[in-house]
């Protein structure tokens, strides 16, 4: 067994690769990155990594260096709210190098193809979300998303490739990138305290979400890359409780043991988004194990050891009309 892992060098697929080769070291692992958004300090030692894009066409070469038997395909830029202003970009990073995988999946005889979606898809729907919703995605992020998914669907039922689709939301943990302005919220959070800066919060923070933490879904992970029960199944996978994004910030200053919030103008994005969990309990064995206050203060343990990173900010939108103004060039670097 050879488990391709894409975004290997980020959270997911950093801490997946790490329980892999913990759990289960008769297994081979390779890692995909284009080191974007992840970094190599994050990957365990003595796995090969392949610095490409997944979107390039040359990377068949991977699949031609051995008998790779599966795909965890984690690669992914999680910017929903700034998705609008780069659609280029999304598409590309989201749904052209997840259809250039399933290309090489279908090619090379792939067994799985586990594909981490998002909450994102669901968009507007009535919460808990749950998976026999229509998906009613809200920004380019979450289309980019679904549309993986519907392209997943249709080279099972014309190619006979197996597939699994996670929809994890709001997962956070150790290797979780800090230094990006755009994405994972905790993680901004935290860079901005240890910066000496306030929490932003966007509008009254009374919008609902629930968080997920690394180490309650690697288990899970593996048993869906794996498990036939699992097989052409979409399921929802993370934290069972909601919080406003007020309770969350709280929880987080209690961890880190101080902090401030400021609440800033009001962002196009769905008010409440939170997913039921029962099916991934029922089929990969899901537990909550992590209570908020507890995964959060490990996080920033860690955080707290790690290098002073360059922060990433686009130095060009792809459009400006709309932009939110504590997300202009100057505003950021200010």
């Amino acid at each position: 067994m050879k488990i391709l892992i894409t975004g290997g060098a980020g959270l997911i697929g950093s801490r997946f690769a790490e329980w892999i080769a913990q759990n289960h070291p008769e297994v081979d692992i390779a890692i995909l990155d284009d080191l974007s958004g992840g970094y190599m300090a994050n990957v365990p030692v003595g796995i090969p990594v392949y610095t490409s894009d997944a979107a390039d066409p040359y990377i068949e070469s991977i699949f031609k260096d051995g008998p790779i038997t599966h795909i965890a395909h984690f690669a992914a830029y999680a910017a929903e709210a700034c998705s609008p202003f780069i659609r280029r970009f999304n598409y590309t990073n989201n749904l052209v190098a997840t259809a250039n995988l399933i290309n090489f999946a279908i090619k090379y005889g792939i067994n799985r193809f586990l594909f981490t979606s998002s909450m994102a898809v669901y968009g507007i729907n009535t919460t808990p979300f749950n998976e026999d919703m229509i998906p009613m995605p809200a920004d380019p992020y979450g289309i980019a998303k679904f549309a993986c998914e519907m392209d997943l669907k249709v080279a099972g039922e014309q190619h006979g490739l197996d597939w699994v689709i996670l929809r994890p939301h709001n997962v956070y943990g150790r290797h979780q990138n800090l230094w990006d302005s755009y994405r994972n919220v905790l993680g901004i959070w935290m860079w901005k305290h240890m910066n000496g800066q306030p929490l932003s919060i966007f509008g009254d923070g009374l919008q609902k979400r629930a968080f997920s933490a690394m180490d309650d879904c690697l288990e899970p992970m593996w048993r869906a890359l794996t498990d036939e029960k699992a097989s052409k199944q979409i399921i929802n996978l993370g934290g069972i409780h909601e919080y406003t994004i007020n309770e969350a910030a709280n929880t987080l200053i209690a961890a880190m043991g101080g902090g401030t919030i400021e609440h800033l103008p009001p962002r196009h994005e769905v008010k409440n988004a939170w997913s039921t969990w029962q099916k991934s309990t029922d089929l990969l064995g899901f537990e909550d194990k992590t209570p908020l206050y507890e995964g959060l203060k490990d996080m920033y343990q860690w955080a707290l050891r790690q290098p002073q990173r360059e922060r990433f900010i686009w130095k060009e939108y792809e459009l400006e009309k709309g932009l939110y103004s504590y997300w202009t060039q100057s505003a950021l670097e200010k």
